[in-house]
């Protein structure tokens, strides 16, 4: 099916092959550059996400257990290699589904590949251990079991990076998955799992149901599923929490930050422009990491937001199908929305618009959600827009004095995600990276991430870790087995001289 024809309907995939669900409805995506119609979805039913999930049950107990966990491992760098080799396509249906540039999108699925060859090299390295016993006769040794079936809820900022993230690790330690892609971006996961099919991975170890909220609680509320990941916002978050929570069931969630981005005096303000811009504007905002805060010491407060606005005024906004574009649309009319409005209450809390602010219009794309890269000055820390995440290309500027003012101000949000930290000075990096309340902590860089350094958040923004050797025991579980090698009869009942 091609990605760009006008009113593609897609099906889910299940079991290995093309489902076209139990009931009639459907719901629609729409390019965010032009606000036309993308492709038409099945609107999944609690039959449909029933279906799904015994596949999975089924594949789980047999021909993926059946497999050794190195020949799991080879298939998943196998389906590596599928991506890597259609990357090109997932990219521009993900380009034309959420507005993210070409060159992003193309990255990211690119590098699952490397992902899934860590992850695949990782799945024959879950060991177990032998416990030292006071008694000698006793051998009590655990093992690392996978869990069954986990529902992975992804959003549509990152699609298929993010939807690997965790399911390159579920899968290593042996479960089976129902993917449940975001309404927005639904294309590129049943890509995915036509890709994983063809790699040779067995029916039903990975399958795709579209569809919106029902669907997604029909997964979190299935008795079949064991696990939960999910990432996205934190309402949406605590929501699946509290069902997951109603079931016993194992959650991760990967959820929303409010990150600081922080500048020294002494920082080398060639690089602090380009981190800063990128942590905020290279994505329009559309990251859970974005560096929506950015904090300036004093001295360099005034040069710096002065270079910054220079440097926003001139981004090229346009077709983030073009090499040229250096911004695109944000991904719905919902969320240009949302941008509009959290920086129109800013502005009556006392925030100052320096530059952006309002919806941009790009020539022959007058139909799309575009949104000037906005940086405001002014918000106070208590402010909703400095309390809560926008998901759009609005920057927030604060100047501060000291060390111990700065992560007073940096830690006063409910999220934890991430935070960057530049200066020249390294101990006072470190000292920094201690004290921030954040799981990542970048020092004179922003937005670095690898598949086996760990990633996930402080506070509201999440429960659990991704990537890394941490990951694959978010999806595993420990058995403890004893055994008494003596012939000894151990009988409670009789009396001992």
């Amino acid at each position: 099916m091609s990605a760009t024809t006008e009113a593609t309907r897609y099906t889910n995939f299940v079991n290995g092959r093309e489902s076209k669900g139990r009931e009639a409805a459907t719901f629609e995506s729409v390019n965010p550059t032009t606000g036309k119609l993308f492709g038409q979805f099945i609107e999944s039913s609690a039959g449909d996400i029933d279906d799904a999930v015994k596949a999975a049950q089924v594949a789980f107990e047999g021909p993926w257990r059946a497999l050794s966990p190195t020949r799991r491992g080879r298939l998943l760098m196998r389906w590596g290699d599928l991506i890597a080799e259609n990357a090109e396509r997932i990219a521009t249906m993900e380009t034309e589904q959420n507005g993210k540039l070409i060159a992003e999108m193309r990255l990211q699925a690119r590098i699952v590949q490397d992902w899934l060859y860590y992850f695949g090299g990782l799945a024959d390295k879950v060991e177990g251990r032998v416990v030292p016993l006071d008694r000698t006769s006793v051998l009590n040794y655990t093992t690392s079991e996978p869990l069954g079936v986990v529902g992975v809820i992804v959003p549509w900022n990152s699609p298929t990076f993010l939807t690997i993230m965790t399911v390159a690790p579920a899968l290593a330690a042996g479960n089976t998955v129902v993917i449940k892609p975001s309404e927005v971006t639904s294309a590129s996961a049943i890509e995915l799992a036509r890709l994983a099919e063809q790699a040779g991975l067995p029916h039903g170890v990975v399958n795709v149901v579209t569809g919106g909220r029902l669907a997604g609680e029909a997964l979190v509320d299935h008795p079949g599923v064991a696990k939960i990941s999910f990432t996205g916002s934190d309402m949406a978050g605590r929501a699946i929490a509290a069902k997951a929570g109603s079931h016993l069931k194992s959650i991760s969630l990967e959820l929303g930050g409010k990150s600081a981005n922080i500048v020294f005096d002494d920082a080398d303000i060639d690089q602090v422009e380009a981190g800063v811009l990128a942590g905020i504007f290279a994505a329009a905002g559309q990251t859970c990491i974005a560096g929506s805060r950015a904090f300036f010491q004093a001295g360099i407060y005034d040069r710096l937001v002065a270079r910054l606005i220079e440097r926003a005024e001139k981004i090229r906004i346009g077709d983030p199908l073009k090499a040229e574009t250096q911004m695109g649309p944000v991904a719905t009319a919902a969320q240009l929305a949302k941008d509009e409005r959290m920086v129109a209450q800013a502005v009556e809390q006392g925030a100052k618009i320096l530059t952006g602010g309002k919806r941009r219009s790009p020539a022959g794309l007058e139909g799309g959600f575009f949104y000037a890269p906005t940086i405001l000055e002014g918000a106070k820390p208590n402010d909703f827009i400095m309390q809560n995440e926008v998901f759009g290309p609005v920057l927030c500027v604060t100047p501060f004095k000291t060390e111990d003012e700065v992560v007073a101000l940096a830690n006063a949000t409910p999220f934890g995600l991430a935070a960057g930290v530049w200066t020249s000075d390294i101990r006072r990096g470190h000292t920094m990276a201690r004290r921030l309340q954040a799981g990542t902590v970048w020092l004179n860089c922003y937005r670095a991430m690898a598949f086996n350094s760990p990633f996930g958040g402080y506070k509201n923004s999440g429960i659990g870790r991704l990537n890394g050797a941490e990951a694959i025991h978010e999806f595993l579980q420990t058995k403890s087995v004893w055994c008494e090698l003596s012939r000894d009869v151990q009988d409670p009942f009789v009396l001992k001289a």
